[in-house]
């Protein structure tokens, strides 16, 4: 769906500051119909990036190339993506409705499709009730609500989002997020950038995390996962008297305890591996 193949982007200095490099070499490959995850600190240069495959900055040098499926020139390539930025600008005296028009518009879309669109996934996000009030008076939820519908409108094939459920509430958070799954579940491919790594665990089969710049891992949640696993395993027993015990054991312990417990009459309730979250995972690599 899109490759970057060593991107890297300078930012030039001036007199009296050194040259910035923001994104170093970068190379990665989004899988069609995939829901990726783009993780790294603030500072990583995950909106560089971003920016630079929405062609609002240019790389110092490397490419950006996008999968046939999208388009073969820039105009249809970009009517197929949808993108929310992490700070969108909605124009505050518009309805939210006239907003819609607006951007269906610009995108070529026709009055009757806007209108389609609008009626289909305004109940989704719950945001009927206010596309006719003014944007200047909606709230943070709301006008996250909006900005996912406009990005969503024109049926793109490829979804775009930086930080799309920061500031969101628990039960925002929570909608928006099956609403990335189900579009996925259409054959769209997503992909997000997000601080909140709970979430990217949650809705991602994929993780592309950076670092400084540069390419950290790449691949799937399950193998970084399984990758920083420390093979330790919890068993949980019962003795003779029924009462509870709880065992903790790496790989080469496990099934001589086990046959230990056996044999000294405890009854053995579960064996779990000890699994560390991607979240932990994130936060050592951010701490080194």
């Amino acid at each position: 769906m899109l490759n970057l193949q060593n991107v890297t982007k300078k930012f030039t200095g001036d007199l009296f500051t050194q040259d910035f490099v923001a994104v170093n070499d970068l190379s990665f490959n989004l899988k069609t119909e995939s829901v990726t995850g783009f993780l790294g600190a603030n500072g990583a240069g995950k909106t560089t990036t971003l920016k630079m495959i929405m062609d609002f900055i240019r790389p110092s040098s490397g490419d950006i190339v996008f999968d046939s499926i999208l388009g073969t020139n820039q105009m249809e390539i970009f009517r197929n993506i949808g993108f929310l930025p992490e700070r969108p600008y909605f124009y505050p005296n518009l309805t939210g409705r006239e907003f819609c028009h607006y951007l269906g518009k610009v995108s070529g879309m026709n009055t009757g499709e806007i209108k389609r669109n609008i009626d289909k996934w305004a109940p989704i996000f719950k945001i009927e009730f206010a596309l006719d009030r003014t944007i200047k008076n909606y709230s943070k939820g709301m006008l996250q609500r909006v900005g996912f519908l406009v990005t969503l409108l024109h049926d793109p094939k490829l979804i775009i989002l930086d930080e799309p459920l920061s500031g969101l509430d628990p039960i925002g958070r929570k909608e928006l997020k099956s609403v990335i799954k189900d579009i996925n579940n259409e054959g769209k491919t997503v992909f997000f950038s997000s601080h909140i790594v709970s979430d990217v665990e949650e809705v991602c089969s994929d993780v592309i995390f950076i670092k400084n710049g540069s390419l950290f891992y790449e691949g799937s949640v399950d193998k970084i996962i399984r990758e920083n696993s420390k093979n330790d395993f919890t068993i949980t027993a019962f003795d003779s008297n029924d009462l509870k015990h709880i065992f903790e054991v790496n790989l080469n312990e496990k099934d001589k305890k086990i046959s230990s417990l056996m044999n000294e009459g405890f009854s053995i309730y579960s064996i779990e591996e000890e699994k560390p979250t991607l979240e932990e995972i994130v936060y050592e690599v951010k701490s080194k």
